[in-house]
């Protein structure tokens, strides 16, 4: 994990100074383990730095009611750990060899170790959520770990598939993204003991807000350099997954476009690069921003019930970070 950075002052404002405190917590779990094995993966497994958004929207959201770290912090880590192991899963899945330029848990330690230890991740992050002492905070965690569960799945069998819809794109992007980002922001205000409308703001807040941030990061899939993505361009559409640039493509060409031809097992590869240089030159990019737009308007209006101040306005200019941000 990380300690505060200038950029995190900007984005998170004030409560930049309370992250290193997640970042404690998380890394305990890789202290005292008793087995050695599984404590060099954990180690490997928490040693990128992400950008700890999703817990700084916890904290964030705890602000607007009694700010009780002692309860926040273990709120934010969870839902931190929980997305740094659902990263260990997709991993095993995409058989990805690397992740941010460094090698993978399953790339050191195989597929079924990185398995157990994405599931021991799980289980802290359930071990956290219950130090809120807040029943209804770990009911809204338990149903978010089935919606990702599901969105994942629904993601791994429809791989090649070349019927997907916008709608489809959008709940499994719900499923595996915005799900999180709805319950940091739902959970950190349900801590605080805020009004029953400011929660529902936030939970709507985090949820548009997660469902722009991916299909950003799917616009980045295309349009990303390479170097600072950390992987080539295209890599969605070459693995298989359909995501919102790529849809929308063949929605303008129904009857003949190589994605279809490439899904279809022809030519696979000359057929995909061909249709990543289209979606490039096509308006499907800026169509798709649009969309991912519309997303952060919502969740900007989601705002709208909360009193003025530091923490709406550090809320709000997240949105402009999500929409305008290169990897």
């Amino acid at each position: 994990m990380t300690n505060a950075t200038p950029d995190m002052q900007r984005l998170y404002g004030p409560v930049t100074g309370d992250l290193p405190r997640v970042s404690a917590q998380i890394q305990s779990i890789a202290q005292n383990v008793g087995f050695e094995f599984l404590q060099r993966m954990l180690e490997t497994a928490l040693a990128g730095t992400g950008k700890m958004m999703r817990p700084a929207i916890a904290l964030l959201a705890g602000r607007l009611g009694v700010y009780d770290l002692d309860r926040l912090v273990p709120l934010a880590a969870s839902v931190e750990l929980l997305h740094t192991a659902t990263l260990v899963h997709d991993d095993v899945i995409d058989r990805a060899e690397e992740r941010r330029g460094e090698s993978t848990p399953n790339a050191l330690f195989g597929n079924a170790a990185s398995v157990m230890l994405g599931d021991y991740m799980f289980a802290h992050a359930a071990d956290f959520i219950a130090q809120t002492d807040n029943t209804q905070v770990v009911r809204v965690f338990a149903k978010t770990l089935m919606t990702i569960a599901k969105g994942e799945l629904t993601q791994d069998i429809t791989v090649f598939e070349y019927s997907a819809d916008v709608q489809r794109y959008l709940d499994r992007i719900i499923g595996k993204t915005a799900s999180l980002f709805g319950t940091a922001a739902q959970g950190g205000a349900m801590v605080a003991g805020a009004s029953a409308e400011q929660v529902e703001a936030m939970r709507l807040y985090g949820l548009r807000l997660g469902i722009a941030f991916q299909i950003v990061d799917d616009i980045l899939d295309f349009t990303g350099d390479p170097t600072v993505m950390g992987k080539p361009a295209g890599s969605d559409l070459q693995g298989g997954t359909l995501t919102l640039p790529a849809i929308l493509y063949m929605q303008q060409r129904p009857d003949a476009n190589p994605v279809k031809k490439a899904f279809e097992g022809v030519r696979r590869k000359a057929n995909l690069d061909r249709a990543i240089r289209e979606i490039l030159a096509s308006g499907t990019i800026d169509e798709s921003m649009a969309v991912a737009r519309q997303f952060g308007d919502e969740a900007r209006q989601a705002l709208a019930v909360l009193p003025a101040g530091e923490t709406r306005k550090t809320l709000d200019g997240l949105i402009d970070y999500v929409m305008t941000r290169r990897s």
